[in-house]
């Protein structure tokens, strides 16, 4: 009996101690699993398809990766726009190298800003990143109407270093910048970035210039603009292009800088076509701690200004000053800002949209038949010119000029002796219209403001190279990120900072957001 005692007692330990049939499975089916990732683990397919870093690849050597997965590239474009060319045949024809006299009217004289009580001449920044002729455009849209060359300053915001300094970028690169153009022949001055910035980093390196050089104002244009003075006279200034009394584009912004300066101890900026073309007082600039370079393109401009008018500062439009026109199409020639006899004003899309059936180049709208057939003819005979064809050379010139002048019915007037031959005005007259034109073809154009950025399509292979549609898309992505910013920095997402928001100057990155969809 003690020893069946003693056998039970075991026998009633061992099913104490031994697991359940449940927990055996389980121990049973974690051993299979742990050995079947051992097993897979340590097979040797599987250690080749193992992902490797790049840098321990074997050199010249293929991985099983390589061949299975492949980049997928886009479709390319269905439509390329077509090369651009030079908007001054005259400066690109063999020998050139100087440009026509500026109309008489509009030559400032030496030194005319001392007149005006200013300790310093005022500079003229314009900003450069990308197409060659919109920029050469505007540059020569100042020069004739008045400004001098030393005093505008070409600001190359291209991020490309001394590439073009060296001549090593072509035509249609986007960042193509002709330097002896600009330096050797217009004679104006270029100053360059260190890297490509981006609009609100580009408007306080204009800050760092002014600091630098000394300049207690300065103005800045975009470089997408047209400018002439008012040779008709103006609000201001009656006194046309040949009467005592004239003043041009340049004389009557020194007219404005002199007024802000001693009229209005808290001016800031003053607007002459709103910021197309402006004049800047940096110290209300450092006041509100220079452009949010975090905002960097659109709606920067709302920012800023609200922090100006926050702080007391004034803003003030000067329109009347002259005519600036917001354009996104060059010029065929920019002799005829010279008024150069012989050549009539047409202008041509660099960027221009996908041909259609029966399309041609034309800046009217469908369905406006008789104009668009002057206006190829127009275009016909400006193209035969450019290209040095003979007859339709400037023969065809003059006679699609004077069927434009019998279609407005301007008849050609003779001048007093001594004076030009042709009627001035009528000249001035035509280049407003045409002004207006090319204005109308950016704004009411359902393609975007903005397409001549797209305009110039080659450049590769040649130093700091970057796609332009990169450049574009690039840009869209940080003006998103900046519209974000904004919203985050304000609680605000509108311009309206201070009548709609109620904002003031301490409140960034205070309030709450007050919109809800």
């Amino acid at each position: 009996m003690a020893k069946l005692g003693r056998r039970l007692s075991q026998t009633s330990k061992m099913l104490i101690t031994m697991p359940s049939q449940r927990k055996l499975f389980t121990i049973i089916l974690g051993i299979c699993a742990f050995s079947l990732i051992f097993l897979i683990a340590h097979s040797p397919a599987t250690l080749e398809n193992l992902p490797v870093p790049h840098a321990l690849k074997p050199s010249g050597g293929k991985t099983p990766d390589d061949k299975k997965h492949k980049p997928k590239y886009k479709s390319p474009p269905k439509y390329t726009p077509p090369p651009i060319k030079d908007n001054f045949p005259l400066l690109s024809s063999e020998g050139k190298n100087k440009a026509p006299p500026i109309p008489s009217w509009n030559v400032s004289p030496k030194d005319l800003w001392t007149q005006y009580n200013l300790p310093t001449a005022p500079p003229l920044l314009i900003g450069f990143t990308r197409s060659w002729p919109m920029l050469q455009q505007t540059v020569v849209s100042y020069l004739t109407a008045g400004w001098p060359a030393t005093q505008i300053y070409v600001v190359e915001n291209t991020g490309t270093q001394q590439a073009n300094a060296r001549g090593q970028l072509s035509l249609q690169n986007p960042f193509y910048l002709n330097h002896t153009v600009l330096k050797d022949i217009l004679g104006v001055n270029i100053i360059q970035t260190p890297t490509l910035l981006n609009f609100a980093q580009l408007q306080n390196f204009y800050l760092a210039e002014s600091y630098e050089r000394q300049w207690p104002y300065y103005f800045w244009s975009h470089m997408d603009v047209l400018a002439f003075s008012n040779e008709d006279g103006n609000e201001k200034n009656k006194a046309k292009w040949n009467e005592e009394g004239y003043k041009s584009l340049y004389a009557m912004a020194l007219t404005t800088l002199k007024d802000a300066r001693e009229n209005d101890p808290k001016w800031a900026i003053r607007f002459f076509a709103y910021d197309h073309l402006a004049l800047v007082n940096p110290e209300a600039y450092e006041d509100v701690g220079g452009w949010d370079t975090l905002i960097p393109y659109y709606v920067t401009d709302c920012d800023m200004h609200s922090r100006l008018t926050m702080r007391g500062w004034s803003m003030k439009d000067t329109r009347w000053a002259g005519a600036i026109w917001d354009v996104s199409v060059a010029l065929d020639d920019l002799s005829v800002l010279y008024r150069v006899d012989g050549v009539t004003p047409s202008f041509t899309d660099p960027n221009p949209p996908p041909p259609k059936k029966g399309w041609f180049s034309s800046w009217k709208r469908d369905g406006e038949e008789e104009e668009t057939k002057k206006n190829q003819k127009r275009e016909e005979n400006v193209a035969g010119w450019l290209e040095g064809q003979s007859p339709r050379g400037s023969r065809g010139v003059n006679e699609a000029l004077m069927s434009k002048r019998e279609d407005e019915n301007q008849a050609q007037e003779q001048m007093k002796e001594g004076e030009h031959k042709t009627d001035e005005l009528d000249k001035w007259r035509a280049l407003q219209k045409i002004a207006e034109e090319m204005f109308h073809y950016k704004h009411d154009s359902k393609r975007g403001r903005n397409t001549w950025q797209l305009g110039q399509q080659g450049g590769q292979g040649e130093p700091f190279y970057y796609p332009a549609a990169g450049i574009a898309k690039g840009i869209e992505l940080l003006t998103e990120t900046g519209y974000k910013v904004y919203r985050k920095k304000w609680g605000h997402k509108d311009c309206d900072l201070i009548t709609k928001g109620h904002l003031s100057f301490d409140d960034q990155w205070k309030v709450k957001k007050d919109w809800w969809f």
